[in-house]
């Protein structure tokens, strides 16, 4: 398993939203199974609480993935954690609660890389002392994660403030289905580790582009072989999957990997 993001070999699988096909999206268990699985790197989303505690969750309301509903940033931490974010998925995780980003990176630290995704919603302008990005990154630094851990977002705001503190993590910039022109300007810019494009938007060039400037390509969110096979042989440095232990059984992904003449060994 890695676990420096400097020593990654391609092509790496990332959990999205842990192993969110057979367990409930960004929580402790889905992170756990996960991890147990040998995954290579986990996925997860963090916003704020109305008192501005980091609670990892990936929609801006409730209502789909918990017991609760209306907006996140409506609820302090307390009445979150009151909430069942596991029925909704299968009984078996009934009582199963939202986790913090702290409790995250308790579970995870040190045993996989961590890759967190800010909610492009949780945006301030002002870069205030307790904004997401800084409480982000004060958190990773608290736990001596600097080196496992990514943080990526929509908005590259949270990434141009990141890049600006004195220390910070390796970061990463996700974009739409459409890829502008000014996309890897952008990246080359912010200096990021990776890229992290929707997988159908993607094209050979903007692959080449992107390794020409030493940036990782880690397009989402990719669940059919047939789409692994093509990324891979593509020369992608991995993919995010909401099954990571499908994807990383696939010889057919080492497979396509080596044609593409990179390279590569076995981290399954």
């Amino acid at each position: 398993m890695i676990r420096n993001l400097h020593d990654i070999i391609p092509p790496v699988v990332i959990g999205h939203r842990g192993y969110r096909t057979k367990y409930p999206e960004n929580t402790l268990s889905s992170f756990a199974a996960a991890i147990a699985a040998g995954t290579d790197m986990i996925e997860l989303d963090v916003t704020l609480s109305r008192d501005r505690k980091l609670v990892v969750i990936h929609d801006d309301t409730l209502n789909r993935t918990t017991s609760g509903f209306g907006p996140i940033h409506d609820m302090n931490l307390r009445e979150l954690k009151r909430l069942d974010a596991g029925s909704w998925f299968d009984s078996r995780f009934a009582g199963e609660s939202l986790p913090t980003l702290k409790e995250v990176l308790i579970l995870a630290g040190g045993k996989i890389l961590i890759n967190i995704e800010i909610k492009s919603s949780a945006w301030e302008s002002g870069f205030p002392e307790d904004a997401i990005e800084r409480q982000v990154v004060n958190l990773i630094i608290q736990h001596d994660l600097l080196n496992s851990t990514l943080i990526s977002s929509f908005h590259a705001g949270f990434l141009e403030n990141i890049v600006g503190l004195p220390v910070h993590p390796e970061i990463s910039f996700i974009t739409d289905r459409k890829v502008l022109q000014n996309t890897l300007d952008i990246c080359k810019q912010l200096s990021v580790f990776s890229w992290h494009p929707h997988y159908k938007s993607l094209e050979q060039r903007h692959i080449e582009e992107a390794h020409a400037q030493g940036i990782f390509v880690f397009p989402y969110t990719v669940n059919l072989v047939e789409d692994m096979r093509k990324l891979v042989s593509m020369g992608v440095d991995g993919i995010i999957t909401d099954d990571p232990v499908w994807a990383g059984s696939k010889p057919a992904l080492l497979a396509a990997h080596a044609e593409t003449g990179r390279v590569c060994q076995n981290i399954f």
